[in-house]
């Protein structure tokens, strides 16, 4: 059984910083793509990041480009996500998960963390 705890999260001011951290376990991690994924408040699931195995490419949602960093240290299974220049928009609740984007129908498969940014 796929099992994450995200963490990291908190309320931070515009144009602060934050690390999100995932801890996988339950699955064989290194062959695994890895996601960031989030709610905002009102909103639908809005894919994030995604970091292919090894770590040899990512890939960012246009509103994050530039701002945001996905790593992975595959020995402790676990995925990051470095957060800078902080806007209110990306204001949300943070799931990891497995794979390159979320499919129809994605359950989130932890409780997320929440991101609050507010001045």
């Amino acid at each position: 059984e796929v099992q994450v705890v995200e963490s990291g999260g908190g309320s931070v001011q515009p144009g602060g910083s934050l690390r999100l951290s995932c801890v996988a376990s339950g699955f064989s991690f290194s062959p695994n793509a890895m996601q960031w994924v989030r709610r905002a408040p009102g909103k639908g699931l809005e894919w994030v990041s995604c970091i292919a195995p090894g770590g040899r490419w990512t890939d960012y949602q246009d509103s994050v480009q530039g701002r945001v960093t996905i790593s992975r240290d595959d020995a402790n299974h676990t995925v990051y996500l470095q957060m800078n220049s902080l806007k209110s928009e990306d204001t949300a609740l943070y799931y990891c998960a497995t794979g390159f984007r979320p499919g129809g129908n994605w359950v989130p498969p932890g409780q997320g963390t929440q991101v609050t940014v507010s001045s």
